[in-house]
């Protein structure tokens, strides 16, 4: 390693001194069949598999050191080959998130990505060969360190294996952009690289590795590292070859790219910079020159680590990894109480949908209602029909499958089915004197110590527990559809829940294995109010006379999972309308309610658009919608549109700040996130609103302290 290097390590190293140092232990055995003397490094932070092993400065000069050693010895002959591995779960995870926060100048970035490569490429260099054997979870750096290496093996038990730095503003930027393509072809590299990072940072598993041509051979977890020996023995003595895929360097090539290209576009139509500059190191590595690509990276790398998308992803990344984990201002979780058996009311797809979930993780008795047999048939049979899906899937075996069966069941008396009900939810009609009576009905006849809880998206826990004995029970628990997908649960705690039934109702939310966040009762409480306020401002300029597509084009710039139309069709026109209703009569001088939404929905209609083979299903506005349409003739640019809708938004986050909706912007940003999939570049939306200078303009301050999100002053 460089000198210069050297020093620009140590610096960062200084930076950093909170680092969870990584160590690279170096053994020896000899191989069988007399293959010869092997040196194995072993990456390990000394931590059990909950701090999984990564690569901070410290960490990097340790594997070098281990490097030096493992050098001398091939030089010297005393070695047939050296191989990498990690602690028992963990290969190893990339580079440590919390030293690149601290980062403040181009050059210390610029050291991270040089470090890194001239560590890993002395893997390649030696005069033996050298195999990586990915034991367990393999992300980023840990995936990079191995793509350096002459073999790799993959374990089968593996559970995540990715190159995930395009998910949160970066490039893999230790050899991944150049080496990948150059081993796998630059169509499977543009899939691991930039699809499967653009689809929520998607795994892989070790199967999938050892198929792409990532790994060169595939073993069980149980003896994984005994076989990968006995694999790399039979290498070194000629007895196994391994024999890779030719690389196609020609139009097929060009044609990943522009594949790549395509799926960033769909994904964050431009707005997020670390796709494209992937891509065009994926472009130049065509021709196999590698440390030219190495050089691309290390540039694109600092520049990506000095940039606002790249602070908001790792924001975004520790909120839903550590803030999650944390909700601000649940109750002790000692006070919560047990739950045994759950209660359902509804036998709808809604109800139906949190029955299967609550029966999967909680494995506890439960029991649906509604108003007659055939509905309550139709519930209980939708939950039976998932549970063999999961059965046909492989993703349970045939005595898990008939006891969830088992555990499911549906009557029309709430007396029968609720009388021991620890947890009751209600998913019925979104009116308020349908739920209190539904309410009134399940306290006469449950337990004094069940939780009562509700689904509503917009209406008053509170009103909801007001005609009750025992308001103090009734907490709100609104889920996301699809429910089995979307992790955000929204509690709400009325004027009169108390401690314990909010705490049993987090401790709820942990065995769902749901992101759970606290909210104040206020209408709509966090995801659909400001869903509403954006879609409301988007339907007033299209009211007062823009164009459908101007106004839904003005929005694409920030990237969001859909545009606002799609979003409506996709929650339904009359939902949409109901909450904007609600929110109306709640803030009647921010809230509208649409003439046109209203003619909309009064039409029947599933929707502003309508899609068709001939153009390939793009979305395109309904004939029979634009007859309905009674527009103004105020016509605004994509630009302006797009400032009245962030102005709105950073408006409403500002004013339920105010009122202590949620604890913390953060809160705000991790319901985005979680609930309505809004991207890791925008760190939800304050940061994203703080760096376009809209929360100053809106509000007179940003949201987020400096360095939250932001490159540290």
């Amino acid at each position: 390693m460089s000198t210069t290097t050297t020093e620009l390590l140590k610096g960062a190293a200084e930076l950093f001194p909170d680092e969870v140092v990584t160590r690279a232990l170096v053994r020896h055995l000899d191989l069988p069949f007399g293959a010869g003397r092997f040196a194995l490094v072993t990456l390990d932070n000394g931590l059990d598999h909950t701090k999984p092993t990564t690569f901070g400065p410290q960490s990097l000069a340790n594997l070098n050191a281990a490097i030096d050693q493992v050098e001398q010895e091939a030089l010297a002959g005393s070695i047939v080959g050296a191989g990498l591995t990690g602690k028992p779960f963990i290969f190893a995870v990339g580079a440590d998130l919390k030293g690149v926060e601290l980062l403040k100048k181009h050059d210390e970035a610029l050291a991270i990505g040089k470090g890194g490569h001239d560590v890993f490429k002395r893997l390649a260099a030696l005069a033996v060969p050298t195999f990586a054997y990915y034991n367990g979870a393999a992300m980023g750096g840990g995936v990079e360190v191995g793509l350096h290496c002459t073999y790799r093996t993959v374990s089968k038990a593996i559970p995540a294996f990715s190159l995930p730095e395009v998910f949160l503003g970066l490039v893999p930027g230790w050899g991944g952009c150049a080496l990948l393509p150059n081993l796998i072809g630059a169509d499977r590299a543009v899939s691991v690289i930039i699809e499967n990072s653009l689809n929520q940072n998607r795994q892989l598993k070790g199967k999938q590795v050892f198929e792409l041509g990532i790994a060169d051979a595939l073993f069980d977890g149980a003896d994984f590292l005994e076989q990968s020996l006995l694999w790399t023995a039979r290498v070194l003595n000629g007895t196994t070859e391994v024999v890779r895929d030719e690389i196609d360097r020609g139009e097929a090539w060009d044609a990943a790219v522009a594949r790549g290209r395509f799926i960033a576009d769909s994904k964050v139509h431009g707005a997020a910079p670390a796709a494209y500059r992937a891509l065009e190191i994926i472009e130049a590595a065509k021709d196999g020159d590698l440390q030219k690509g190495f050089d691309a990276e290390d540039t694109a790398l600092a520049d990506l680590i000095m940039g606002g998308e790249l602070r908001s992803g790792i924001y975004a990344f520790n909120l839903v990894q550590k803030r999650a984990k944390r909700p601000a201002g649940a109750p002790d979780k000692n006070l919560a109480r047990p739950v045994t058996k759950v209660g359902v009311v509804g036998a709808g797809l809604m109800a139906s949908q949190l029955a299967l979930l609550f029966l999967r993780r909680l494995e506890v008795p439960v029991v649906l209602t509604d108003i007659d047999q055939e509905r309550v048939d139709k519930g209980v049979g939708y939950v039976h029909a998932e549970i063999q899906k999961l059965l046909g899937k492989g993703r349970i075996n045939q005595d898990k499958a008939n006891r969830l069966t088992a555990l499911v069941t549906g009557v029309l008396d709430k007396a029968e089915g609720f009388a021991d009900a620890d947890f009751i939810i209600e998913a019925v009609f979104e009116e308020m004197s349908v739920k209190q009576k539904v309410f009134a009905e399940v306290e006469a006849v449950a337990p004094a110590h069940a939780i009562l809880a509700t689904n509503t998206s917009s209406l008053s826990v509170s009103e909801m527990a007001s005609k009750l004995q025992h308001p103090e029970r009734v907490v709100g628990f609104h889920f996301f559809n699809p429910v089995a997908i979307l992790p955000l649960l929204e509690i709400v705690r009325g004027e009169q829940t108390d401690d314990a039934s909010l705490a049993t109702a987090f401790g709820v939310a942990r065995k769902l294995k749901k992101t759970a966040v606290l909210t104040k009762d206020a209408p709509a409480f966090v995801v659909n109010r400001i869903l509403t306020r954006f879609m409301g401002e988007i339907q007033n300029v299209i009211d007062e006379g823009t164009p459908v597509v101007t106004a839904e084009k003005a929005i694409e710039p920030l990237g969001l999972p859909m545009s606002p139309l799609v979003l409506l069709e996709l929650v339904g026109p009359a939902i949409g309308l109901h909450v904007s209703e609600t929110l109306n009569r709640a803030f009647p001088e921010r809230f509208t309610v649409s003439p046109n939404l209203a003619a909309v929905v009064k039409a029947g209609k599933r929707g502003f658009y309508v899609y068709n083979a001939e153009n390939g299903f793009k979305p395109e506005l309904d004939p029979e919608v634009a007859a309905l349409l009674v527009q103004g003739d105020v016509v605004l640019t994509e630009e302006q549109v797009r400032d009245r809708v962030l102005d709105a938004v950073a408006q409403e986050i500002g004013l339920m700040l105010e009122e202590g909706v949620v604890a913390e912007a953060q809160d705000i940003d991790l319901c985005l996130i979680t609930g309505a999939g809004w991207p890791f570049h925008l760190g939800g939306v304050t940061p994203y609103l703080d760096r376009e200078g809209v929360s100053e303009r809106v509000n007179g301050k940003k949201f987020l302290a400096p360095g939250v999100a932001s490159v540290p002053a």
